[in-house]
């Protein structure tokens, strides 16, 4: 029996590939066999994992991107056809937030994290649409949060576009089944990143998240590398439309102490 896991000769396209979780899950798909283009606005970061993709064995190539720039995607989506003549797998990762009382944040910060977290991931879908459904096993990973299921203190924008963005992982996941194509969502637990390190470590609030966690600790990055690789592969031809929590228990856990 094959292996249902292989990722060989898979070409994966990661938004938001650059940093933090994305960065994690580019590198950790080319380790598991795909080929891997992560993009990202900075041409420095790009190069970083590029470099650490082709370490490993794989094919890649250098393409900044944009996910609030449609234009800016569709050339990468041009890019990755011209060098590779097909796209298998696009991973969404590119995360933006702002942490202050709902009261006083703006329209702007509002609609910059919704552009960035739901409709950014709309239009990299909507643009990579006829390539996945060319593959004929295409699959889509959404990265999604715990603030898909739970309210955070002071980041009401970044949760209402992440559910947002499970509820649109569940309706593409209907919609685009007859093409072949899994749309699937991964809710990471408290990892700690760039983007969040200052808000969680010897924080109040990082203290009560590990409380909070049954495994009383933070997540390491490739640990989230598994479940992308069963979502990208052919072990998920008929996973569609689910979102897996890796939080150590969170989501499971009542009281702790």
């Amino acid at each position: 029996m094959p292996n249902c896991l292989d990722l060989s000769d898979r070409v994966a396209v990661v938004i938001g590939g650059t940093s933090g979780i994305g960065r994690a899950l580019a590198v950790g798909l080319a380790q598991h066999g795909a080929h891997v283009v992560p993009t990202g606005r900075r041409a420095d970061a790009i190069e970083c994992v590029c470099s650490e993709i082709e370490a490993a064995g794989r094919q890649t190539l250098r393409q900044p991107g944009d996910v609030r720039d449609r234009s800016s995607i569709e050339r990468l989506r041009d890019r990755v056809l011209e060098q590779f003549g097909r796209a298998d797998i696009l991973v969404n990762a590119a995360g933006y937030t702002v942490k202050q009382p709902t009261g006083g944040i703006s329209d702007e910060q509002w609609n910059s994290t919704f552009d960035t977290d739901l409709t950014g991931a709309l239009r990299a879908c909507q643009i990579f649409f006829e390539p996945l459904k060319a593959s004929g096993h295409g699959r889509i990973v959404n990265s999604a949060s715990l603030g898909s299921f739970a309210a955070f203190h002071e980041v009401a924008a970044y949760c209402a576009a992440k559910s947002g963005l499970l509820s649109l992982t569940r309706s593409l996941a209907c919609e685009w089944a007859p093409y072949q194509i899994s749309v699937n969502a991964i809710a990471p637990g408290v990892f700690p990143t760039e983007l969040n390190k200052d808000m969680i470590h010897g924080t109040p609030r990082g203290r009560e998240l590990l409380m909070r966690t049954p495994m009383n600790r933070f997540g390491r990055l490739e640990e989230l590398v598994g479940t992308a690789v069963l979502l990208s592969s052919d072990a998920a031809s008929f996973l569609t439309g689910q979102c897996i929590a890796v939080d150590g228990g969170f989501m499971a856990s009542g009281v702790n102490s």
